[in-house]
């Protein structure tokens, strides 16, 4: 078992044989996080620090991002200072917490569905691996009936 060290937790490796899975070549490797506190105290202190002195939160805060983003590999920190950059100006735009969360919530999702986003990478990788244009449509599926099972009552 190999343990890497790694911004908010430690990622271990270990050579496993899963039952369920049947046959496996030796070697298979399942990559797990293990949570480990980034700072000493709790959600619930962190809670209670934002209620009662919202100075020190936000200082902690940026100390703990700060942190993170120091840990992370030097290729990748001034990407991850640029996304948190925006992540703020996302905080600082909305009204409420819960506006700020949506707000980031949706720049998440743009980045995975939208323009040139995960989805679309994904979806070139498949095109190009099975032999096709990215721009070629892919074969239409057979349709399928879709059978209505009564619920079950609680």
């Amino acid at each position: 078992m190999r343990q890497v060290a790694q911004g908010c937790g430690s990622v271990t490796w270990q050579t496993i044989k899963p039952d369920s899975i049947g046959r496996m070549a030796s070697g298979f490797r399942v990559k797990t996080m293990e949570t480990t506190k980034q700072a000493e105290i709790d959600f619930d202190t962190w809670a209670e620090l934002a209620r009662t002195d919202p100075d020190a939160f936000e200082r902690m805060r940026l100390a703990a991002i700060d942190s993170v983003i120091d840990s992370a590999p030097v290729e990748n920190r001034e990407r991850l200072r640029r996304l948190q950059w925006r992540i703020d100006q996302e905080r600082k735009l909305a009204r409420t917490p819960m506006a700020a969360c949506l707000r980031i919530s949706r720049m998440m999702w743009r980045t995975v569905l939208g323009e040139g986003g995960l989805q679309q990478r994904f979806s070139e990788l498949q095109h190009a691996f099975h032999g096709r244009d990215a721009g070629e449509p892919t074969a239409p599926r057979a349709p399928a009936d879709v059978i209505a099972f009564a619920r079950a009552v609680d």
